[in-house]
């Protein structure tokens, strides 16, 4: 009988860990020996929190340009009633 290699799952919190590791300038290497993983598999990891860091810079730019919107219309509401208080009777 063929025995099925079994896939272990790995909780979002040690894969966060190991790429703070990566992060902090361990090699991979070092990293996927020091946890018993595959190289490949903290590559992964690290690919595919790359995509998940782009998306989440998007969002927060787009958060940050309608703030920017919302305070430059207030901006200029204050400016026309300063305008308007400011005009001598």
């Amino acid at each position: 009988m063929e025995k099925k290699k079994q896939h272990r799952k790995y909780d979002n919190q040690f894969k966060e860990g190991a790429l703070r590791q990566v992060a902090n300038g361990q090699s991979v290497p070092s990293v996927a020996q020091a946890l018993g993983i595959s190289e490949a598999l903290l590559y992964q990891w690290r690919h595919r929190s790359k995509g998940s860091v782009e998306t989440s810079a998007n969002e927060q730019v787009e958060i940050l340009r309608k703030q920017l919107k919302q305070l430059e219309t207030e901006r200029d509401i204050l400016k026309k009633a300063l305008a308007i208080f400011s005009r001598p009777i």
